[in-house]
């Protein structure tokens, strides 16, 4: 399907002080847009404002990869929060990401949940509504500067996505070409064998059919459709900056044309 598109996006920023983890200025050479993590699972505020820069340089898309509050736990640690207290947290990282953004001459794009929280709101409404809430509050800033409302990306079929659909939120599907899948269409815990697809090959070949066909093998072999128009790829796996590159090209090669889905 040559009229194919699909947005390339990745985890970013996920330093804090002296320690990096992402090879940030490497994919964004890559990738089409950014998930900038905005300081409560990683990230500071010098790490925010040069990602921002960057990503502002290369015309890549600025998303606010938010977190529950665990710097500790890299924020896959199962937390509970009250839905009013969640939603106050979500609006105050995108305000944070907001600064730096604006400093850059571009602006947040979108809204991403990160780790435990990004699972918990695939089935949690209560939490999926208290996330929605954080960003339409956060999207008032940019309304009043004649911006429309935030988009969330977010699992196919997701609680998440339900409710920001419901609130008026722009909703962007999304795959994921090196994580295991459940014959759910979920993403295998990352506390499983196989969790993580670790052969590169593997994740070309399931990054080109997610993107032409719209499907992936799940982890006990059933075909599962993955409609989505973003695709991620982790930036804390080992090469990821390269295997990105690798991604890109057998994408194009494909007849996929990769472009930021805002």
């Amino acid at each position: 399907m040559a009229d194919t598109v699909i947005d390339l996006n990745a985890d970013l920023g996920e330093g804090f002080g002296r320690w990096t983890l992402t090879d940030d200025e490497a994919l964004l050479s890559v990738v089409t847009s950014a998930n900038v993590a905005c300081g409560f699972h990683a990230g500071d505020p010098t790490t925010m404002r040069r990602v921002c820069g960057w990503a502002a340089e290369r015309g890549v898309r600025i998303g606010a990869q938010v977190s529950y509050r665990d710097l500790a736990g890299f924020g896959r640690r199962a937390m509970e929060v009250p839905p009013e207290e969640l939603a106050d947290e979500i609006a105050y990282q995108i305000g944070a990401l907001e600064v730096f953004a604006r400093a850059a001459g571009s602006r947040v794009a979108y809204v991403k949940p990160h780790g435990a929280l990004y699972n918990r709101v695939v089935a949690d409404g209560g939490q999926a509504a208290a996330v929605v809430a954080g960003v339409v509050r956060a999207g008032a800033l940019g309304a009043a500067s004649g911006g429309g409302p935030l988009p969330v990306l977010g699992l196919p079929g997701s609680e998440l996505l339900r409710a920001a659909g419901a609130a008026g939120l722009p909703v962007v599907a999304e795959a994921f070409a090196d994580r295991a899948y459940t014959a759910a269409g979920t993403l295998v815990p990352r506390g499983r064998p196989g969790a993580v697809v670790e052969d590169a090959e593997a994740v070309l070949v399931r990054a080109v059919r997610m993107a032409r066909d719209g499907q992936v093998t799940a982890a006990t072999g059933e075909e599962v459709p993955v409609r989505a128009r973003s695709l991620c790829v982790h930036g804390d796996t080992p090469g990821a900056a390269a295997l990105a590159v690798r991604l890109r090209e057998a994408l194009t090669a494909a007849g996929v044309r990769v472009e930021p889905f805002v």
